[in-house]
């Protein structure tokens, strides 16, 4: 579990035993709620990561909403993008392999992450990571109820595919956007799983990508 849920779960808890004590154990209930609540959703399961070589995996939990080509600073781009609800495990993962080249915050706006505007107005963390014989970015985009975004890791630091990097707090959205010669390995509406679903296989991959039309490949979700 990440630590924030002990610190949501202990605050509700304690409010639940004063509420008992001050007023009535039916008081409490509310309190009691919130709290197994946020133990919940503050979960951080064990996932097994693929070894596949070229793999990409999801960098969270959630519904595919978009896969597209976008332009980037002018270049065109593959775009997935991953819509995590209040319901979905909410710790980030690393898509690659690699090294951080970049780290950007973005201050910006809480339009709801369905929207296809929440990803370039909303508030945002832009991951740049290098490896494995490319490059990908993924961002950590706040949504209507999210009010922060955490990244674990700094510039310069080294991680491993599915290593988790991060959380967003609430309803969100993460983007993974790759170079155009990926072969995504998932559709609008598929269902993935952090660390464990494969979004894409990079290029130079090629018989691995006519693979990935397998269940095997495209991931756990």
């Amino acid at each position: 579990m990440v630590p924030d849920g002990y610190y949501y779960g202990m605050a509700f808890g304690i409010a639940a035993l004063l509420l008992a004590w001050i007023a009535s154990p039916v008081w409490a209930i509310p309190a009691i709620l919130l709290a197994c609540f946020f133990l919940w959703f503050f979960r951080d399961p064990q996932r097994e990561i693929p070894t596949l070589a070229g793999a990409i995996v999801s960098p969270g939990d959630g519904k595919v909403t978009d896969v597209s080509l976008v332009l980037v600073g002018g270049s065109k781009k593959l775009r997935i993008s991953i819509f995590l609800s209040v319901l979905n495990v909410h710790v980030n993962r690393s898509p690659i392999a690699g090294t951080i080249r970049e780290v950007r915050y973005q201050r910006g706006k809480f339009i709801n992450a369905m929207s296809a505007d929440s990803a370039t107005e909303n508030e945002q963390n832009i991951v740049t990571v290098e490896g494995e014989g490319q490059t990908v970015v993924f961002k950590q985009i706040a949504g209507l109820l999210a009010r922060r975004i955490v990244f674990t890791k700094k510039l310069g630091d080294s991680v491993e595919r599915g290593e988790r990097v991060g959380l967003i707090k609430f309803g969100s959205r993460i983007d993974v956007v790759l170079d155009t010669d990926a072969t995504p390995q998932v559709k609008v509406g598929d269902r993935v799983r952090g660390g464990a679903s494969i979004v894409a296989i990079a290029a130079g991959a090629g018989e691995l990508a006519a693979v990935g039309a397998s269940a095997e490949i495209r991931g756990r979700a």
